[in-house]
């Protein structure tokens, strides 16, 4: 017999008859019971059962039931589901009796009076599928049980063969009986129904009557009348087959059979038949959705923590195990995010850009928290799906190409803090002078590296490295703190000249960044780095500036919290993992520069609150960013191009088209309003002071000269 005829129940008479004996000849005493049914006893034939049984031990592999897994806020708020079977244990008195009595009685009549196998059931069956060109099944709910335990276990063994033709040989057969006795003598006639109620297939992908249930009417099990108890109970036989939503007539035939059996069994009365076989299906199908594309709100954090549970050795010892678990193992993930936090920044990348505008340009925000490295919201403007339509992507921009994200996005003058954090950390004052004057280093100017080859490194290009400003007349000398405030490109490479290169690239290192496509530190070989030739995501730029809302103490991000599953086991998750990566007081002396940027040129004076940080943009106007702090939060904002990487300056964005596309066009604007709207339910506390001010009234702005009309 093909497994084909075995899953489709295509077995010849000839093959009935051979079965039949094929049992007969090892069960002795059933061969009687089924010429003389009449002579035999129950008592005798379970006697002589057993007995045969008894010499053919078994044991049953232990395996866990597929439960639904579920991604949680930090609140609970529930993000997404994963199943690979949709069901929703419950106890036996959270099933209606009507229910309990419906399957009894169509499925086992004999259920409690039996002890696992029926000799007497498998002696009728067997009469009638000799006798008639049907197949009538003998099996238990106990056995059909054991059954489906059995299946289960090759499902999670990987042995889709086998579980989809199901076990149908003599051994098999005897081998599951056996088991069924066994678990008779362990388990209560309710534990062996309640259990059988919540492993049992009911169409498509529900499993178990509470997920029927609630999938059909909306209902908890519980509240199921007698109509749709036994609709329920009749789905059992055939549950795809009958599936009352394309084989209502069907699924009503079945019903009524149930009914009737209910009746021959003195569960219900003939009124109470005719009443409930008068009732319509009345369905209200409640689909429940699985997978980041059907989330709740998030779905771009929800892949970040599938991937996370996919790379994690915690959750097994291979990434098929990883994936079993998470659609079977009924966890429980709870994690870092925010829903408040998730809600609001996926409303404002909306608001910025929306998913199909014309200009398919990215937005993204992503927040973490200073002093734990907690994400707390992960949200884009686009539509997360792989439909292939405007505005719909699955590529994650908030992160690294190995957590679903591309190859990052040129940081531009983003990193220029970092610089003037090397310049402290040297000795150096914020209102120190540079020159800044100069604007091409030729080929072969050297700069100060000490972990390269000969303690340097050179321009290789043959044209040289021309750098140019964004604001005219700004190729003179300056302080430090001048250039970084009017992110002066002369001013940055002027400074970086007076250091050693590898004292910037050992700080980003320490402060986690490093490019998305390869993990890699940034090169201190190539001194271009400075400007943002680099490309980072925003995660990493988040987590970077968050050391210095947090006194230069720098945390990797985490996204899991906490983990069980559906027998209470709690699983490793990397726990806060912060070291200092930057001097507390120099961390104090930065953030009074970025500080003054992000209250006087992003928040124009007007700031709610203590906060800072930094635009940036690309040479191109592809890639535009603000990635700013308060004591409570920090979120790095990029607005860019995320297919062709072209340049946004003249192109309408959302109905708005911008001569020049800086980091304050539409990044910075973008982090205010979200911040705006939630920084204050967070800590917004003073940053620390330097320990010597080189501010006389860090209110005092004649030193920056604000009659410049700069935007970067």
């Amino acid at each position: 017999m093909t497994s084909s005829q075995r899953r489709h129940g295509l077995v010849p008479i000839y093959g009935k008859i051979a079965l039949f004996f094929g049992i007969s000849a090892l069960c002795g005493v059933l061969v009687a019971g089924f010429f003389l049914p009449w002579a035999s006893t129950g008592a005798t034939m379970a006697q002589g059962g057993n007995q045969i049984l008894e010499e053919n031990p078994a044991e049953l592999e232990e395996a866990s039931i597929g439960v639904p897994s579920r991604i949680l806020a930090s609140d609970g708020t529930e993000i997404a589901t994963f199943y690979a079977e949709n069901r929703q244990p419950v106890e036996i008195d959270e099933i209606a009796e009507d229910l309990q009595h419906a399957v009894v009685a169509i499925e086992d009549e004999r259920f409690y009076e039996h002890n696992g196998t029926d000799l007497r059931g498998i002696a009728r069956a067997a009469v009638s599928n000799l006798t008639s060109d049907t197949t009538q099944g003998a099996s238990t709910i106990t056995h059909q049980y054991v059954s489906q335990l059995i299946l289960n276990a090759d499902q999670l063994a990987g042995e889709e063969d086998l579980a989809m033709s199901g076990s149908t040989t003599v051994a098999d057969r005897l081998n599951e009986a056996r088991i069924s006795v066994d678990l008779e003598e362990e388990m209560s006639k309710d534990e062996i129904l309640a259990g059988y109620l919540n492993i049992v297939l009911l169409g498509g992908r529900n499993y178990g009557v509470e997920a029927a249930s609630q999938y059909l009417w909306g209902i908890p099990a519980s509240e199921l009348n007698l109509a749709q108890s036994a609709l329920l109970a009749g789905l059992i036989q055939n549950p795809n087959g009958l599936n009352p939503e394309e084989n209502p007539e069907g699924a009503l035939e079945r019903r009524d059979a149930v009914l009737e059996a209910m009746v021959r069994n003195d569960y219900i009365t003939e009124a109470e038949r005719d009443e409930a076989s008068a009732q319509d299906l009345d369905l209200d199908i409640h689909q429940r959705s699985s997978g980041c594309q059907s989330a709740a709100f998030g779905p771009y954090v929800c892949d970040y923590v599938v991937r996370s549970i996919q790379g994690d050795e915690a959750f097994g010892d291979s990434v098929e195990e990883r994936e079993a678990l998470l659609n079977r193992g009924g966890l429980e993930i709870t994690t870092t995010l925010d829903a408040t936090l998730q809600q609001e920044a996926d409303a404002e990348v909306a608001r910025t850009v929306p998913a199909d505008d014309p200009s398919g340009a990215g937005a993204s925000l992503v927040t973490v928290q200073p002093g734990t490295g907690n994400i707390m919201a992960m949200a884009q403007n686009t539509t997360y799906s792989t439909a292939d339509e405007a505005g719909a992507t699955t590529l994650n921009f908030n992160v690294d190409q190995n957590m679903g994200g591309g190859n990052g996005f040129q940081a531009g003058s983003t990193l220029k803090p970092f610089v003037a954090a090397a310049w402290i950390d040297a000795g150096n004052s914020m209102t120190d002078t540079v020159d800044a004057s100069r604007d091409e280093y030729e080929q072969g100017a050297t700069f100060d590296a000490q972990c390269q080859p000969g303690g340097e490194v050179a321009i290789p290009d043959e044209d040289g490295w021309n750098i140019s400003n964004a604001i005219e007349d700004m190729n003179k000398e300056m302080t430090v703190d001048y250039g970084l405030y009017w992110s002066i490109n002369t001013s940055t490479v002027a400074t970086l000249a007076e250091l050693d290169v590898c004292d910037v690239t050992e700080l980003t290192t320490d402060l986690g960044i490093h490019r998305a496509d390869d993990g890699e530190p940034l090169n201190p070989a190539n001194p271009s780095f400075v400007l943002g030739a680099e490309e980072v995501s925003p995660l990493t730029q988040a987590s970077a500036f968050a050391a210095f809302a947090a006194d230069g103490t720098y945390c990797r991000p985490r996204i899991l919290s906490d983990v069980t599953d559906a027998a209470g086991n709690n699983y490793e998750v990397p726990a806060e993992d912060c070291t200092e990566a930057v001097d507390p007081d120099t961390a104090a002396q930065l953030n009074e520069t970025l500080g003054l940027i992000a209250s006087e040129r992003v928040a124009e004076g007007e700031a709610s609150f203590p906060m800072a940080g930094k635009t940036g943009t690309n040479n191109n106007e592809s890639s535009t960013w603000f990635i700013g702090y308060t004591s409570g939060l920090a979120t790095a904002s990029w607005v860019g191009s995320y297919t062709e990487l072209s340049s946004l300056a003249g192109v309408p964005i959302n109905g708005t088209a911008h001569e020049d596309f800086w980091g304050s066009t539409l990044a910075a604007p973008q982090w205010l309003n979200y911040m705006n709207a939630v920084g204050e339910e967070h800590p917004t506390e003073e940053f620390t002071a330097p320990e010597e001010s080189d501010f006389d009234d860090v209110d005092d702005l004649d030193r920056y000269d604000l009659d410049h009309d700069g935007s970067e």
